[in-house]
Parts: structure tokens; sequence; C-alpha cells
């Protein structure tokens, strides 16, 4: 077939099969980069910045895995502290309850403990009393506490005034008994029975003298003694019942 140049000069184009790559001069091309460098001091300060780079990297995600994990353990930290408060203040709660049960129970302890006193040395007392012996007194001689019931209970403290002296035992009950007989043996008896009472101790004759009941001779005679609280094995409780109609 004849072909026929139409354009004088030009030339004829040919048709890009379109762009290429040759993978194969990339080594040469890094052969004549690395011949191309040959300042020492370019080459550290480009491994120097690739390893700093490196470095960064590395450290930020350590950081970023170390504060999610910070996070989560706040979170959960958080969550059981919100939990724990409440059971905290639950037992905070019960407990001011059993301390407030505890001091109510030693008030009442307290007033009860007083209660049957002298029912008991008005008791012993009568039980003690020989034939030929009468009695004419039997008061306390010891102090009247003025302390609340709290603070016989024990569960309050006594309020001391500025410059006064400490306050005695006023736990002890002291007795005194005046009375006559016509028989002394009947008394000495009497003071036996009376200091082996579990409710009575220290029973001391004070004074006797003669004195005329009657237009006959007596002896009157003044005894000091204390209560002592009796060991709970010699105590004897039966119920109390009354029949309501």
């Amino acid at each position: 077939m004849i072909e026929i140049n139409l354009l004088p000069g030009s030339k004829k184009k040919t048709r890009s099969a379109g762009p290429s790559f040759n993978f194969g001069n990339i080594g040469d091309t890094f052969k004549d980069l690395s011949s191309r460098i040959n300042d020492p001091w370019l080459m550290s300060a480009i491994a120097g910045i690739t390893l700093g780079a490196i470095a960064v990297g590395g450290m930020w995600t350590y950081q970023s895995r170390r504060e999610s994990s910070l996070t989560e353990r706040e979170q959960k930290a958080v969550q059981d502290s919100t939990r724990y408060a409440s059971v905290i203040a639950e037992r905070t709660k019960a407990e001011a309850q059993r301390d407030s049960v505890q001091r109510q129970i030693a008030v009442i302890s307290a007033i009860d403990g007083t209660r049957l006193i002298w029912p008991h040395v008005l008791d012993e007392v009568s039980r003690a009393l020989p034939p030929y012996v009468w009695l004419r007194s039997l008061v306390q001689t010891s102090a009247v506490s003025s302390d609340p019931p709290e603070v016989q209970a024990g569960v309050a403290k006594r309020a001391a005034k500025p410059g006064a002296a400490p306050a005695p035992d006023e736990n002890v009950l002291s007795l005194q008994v005046v009375g006559n007989t016509v028989d002394i043996q009947a008394l000495t008896r009497f003071m036996k029975a009376l200091e082996a009472s579990p409710f009575l101790q220290n029973v001391t004759l004070v004074r006797s003298d003669v004195v005329m009941q009657q237009g006959k001779e007596a002896t009157e005679f003044r005894l000091d003694m204390q209560y002592e609280k009796p060991d709970p094995s010699v105590l004897r409780t039966v119920p109390f019942t009354v029949s309501v109609r």
C-alpha cells in the first residue's frame, strides 16, 4: 500500500502504549544517590531524624495504650467507690443505731440495778434480827448520787467544775442501824447474821450505851455497814405474773 505524506517536514506520531516504570532501576537509583551523599554529618543527621521519628512514634503508641488502660482503671475505681460508699454509709448507720441501743440498755440497767437495793437491805436486816433486839432507825449515811442515769451507767462523763476536788466514790451505799437490846449476846448474833448476808459487808459496832427503857436497863447500839453487790450465783429470779379480771 502506498502512503503519501501531505505535510512535508512532519514526522509520524507513534501511539504511546501508556506510562511505564522500570523497577529494575530502583537499586541503581539508590546506589547513585548514596554515591552522591558523601557528607558524614548529613548522614548522621538523617539517621538521627529517622531514629527520633521512630522513637516518638513508639512513645506515642505506648502512652496512648497506657492512657486508655489508666482511663479504664479510673472508671472501674469510680464505680467501685460509688458502690462501696453506699455500703459504708449503711454500716455507719447500723453502728450508730447499735451504739444508741447499747446506751439506752446501759441507762435502763443502771436504773434497774438500784431499784431493788433497799428491798434487799430491808429483807436482810429483818431476817437477821434476833429476839430481844428492836430497831429504832435504818438510814443511809453515804451521799445520794446527783449524777444523771447516763453518768451512773458509764455512757457519759461527769461534768467537772473548775477548781473542784474530785468527787468521792458514790457507788458505795453506806448504812447506819440504831437499835436497842436487852441481851448483849443477841446483839452479837445480829451482827454475825448481817455480816453473813451476801448483800451487806463491813458491819461495825460504832457505839453501845446503857440506857433506861420503861424503867429497865437496855443497851442502845449503833452499827455501820455497807451494801455489797452480791454474786449472780446467789440470786434467784422467779416469774412475776398478775392476773387481770
